[in-house]
């Protein structure tokens, strides 16, 4: 097998030192191990990679018509979408049924199918390397520089890729409040506790309505905001970035999401494991795409958006730092 892990790690390596070295000259020096960064299977029950079937058995590599596609399932009611899908009945099979539906099928079609439903599904290597890293930086123009200091870091995203880019942060000095919604808090904290201590131990969580009228106030107060909800999440609110930049100028939003913030893949589902087979982050077994670690764009993401982060605020002036798990993964296959 060759490709994908020992390229996951050597962009890990750099993306640590980049941290370490931006880090210096701040409140609190950050020295991340990558391999350690990497691997959360002292916290989450994890199978080996290498093969079909992704560590945390939630996502498949499938063989369509014409292309390989991942199919990730990881929520409890992803399931019930299958048949609307896949055209099979309630109570038939899920793997199967999608296997079958996929062979008679090309992946473009299928997978668009199955993106319009909420489904995280991705086409191998659809993702083509762009940014730095596969991060994407907007400067604010306009408004003064601010000299590097301890900043108030908003964190609104959950799951692996934000908490670990604001945890960062966090571990650099910067006060981080992580405040979540009481409808629906960090699935992580009652998942994988030792996971979630990980990421979010030295942030203060909040627990909170997210409602507008709940939200602004933290918001206009933050320095850096980081976010891992699709862009309609925030319309609905009617706080999408470019409202809370023209509040404050020198704002740094960092929108972490599967396939981009903009463009045909801003509505579109993604988690760590398919967007790592988007982005072509994946071993091969001759002909055979396997899975090349566990969940890899996240950590990576996480890594990429913080550097990006914190090179914003050696800057001091605002920006809108879009991290998609895809590009990211693409951009680390394309160091292989």
């Amino acid at each position: 097998m060759t490709g994908g892990r020992e390229a996951a790690l050597r962009t890990a390596r750099r993306l640590t030192e980049s941290i370490a070295a931006l880090t210096a000259r701040g409140p609190e020096p950050v020295r991340l191990e990558a391999d350690a960064v990497l691997d959360r299977s002292d916290a989450v029950p994890v199978g080996p990679s290498g093969g079909p079937v992704s560590p945390n058995g939630s996502c498949r590599l499938i063989r369509a018509a014409d292309h390989w596609i991942a199919v990730n399932l990881p929520r409890e009611d992803d399931a019930d979408l299958v048949p609307a899908w896949t055209g099979c009945a309630f109570g038939d099979a899920v793997w199967p049924a999608i296997e079958a539906a996929a062979k008679a099928e090309r992946a473009d079609a299928f997978v668009a199918r199955g993106a319009e439903l909420g489904l995280a599904v991705a086409r191998l290597r659809e993702t083509p390397p762009e940014g730095t890293d596969g991060v994407l930086v907007d400067p604010v123009p306009g408004g003064e520089a601010s000299p590097p200091a301890r900043k108030r870091v908003l964190d609104l995203s959950a799951l692996w890729a934000g908490p670990l880019c604001a945890g960062i942060l966090a571990a650099a000095g910067h006060e981080v409040i992580k405040a979540e919604s009481r409808d629906r808090p960090d699935p992580v904290a009652l998942s994988a506790p030792a996971h979630d201590a990980r990421l979010n131990a030295r942030k203060r969580r909040l627990s909170i309505a997210f409602t507008r009228d709940a939200l602004l106030p933290l918001m206009t107060q933050a320095d850096v905001i980081v976010t891992s909800a699709r862009p309609r999440a925030f319309a609905a609110l009617d706080l999408m970035p470019e409202r809370l930049i023209a509040l404050n100028p020198r704002l740094i939003w960092i929108a972490v999401t599967g396939h981009g913030w903009s463009g045909p893949g801003a509505s579109r589902t993604g988690f760590g494991d398919d967007a790592a087979v988007a982005g072509g982050l994946v071993e091969w077994r001759e002909d055979t795409p396997v899975f090349a670690g566990d969940a890899l764009a996240d950590p990576l993401t996480g890594l990429a958006a913080a550097a990006a982060a914190l090179t914003a605020m050696e800057r001091g002036t605002g920006a809108f730092i879009d991290a998609a798990l895809s590009r990211v993964a693409s951009c680390a296959a394309a160091s292989a």
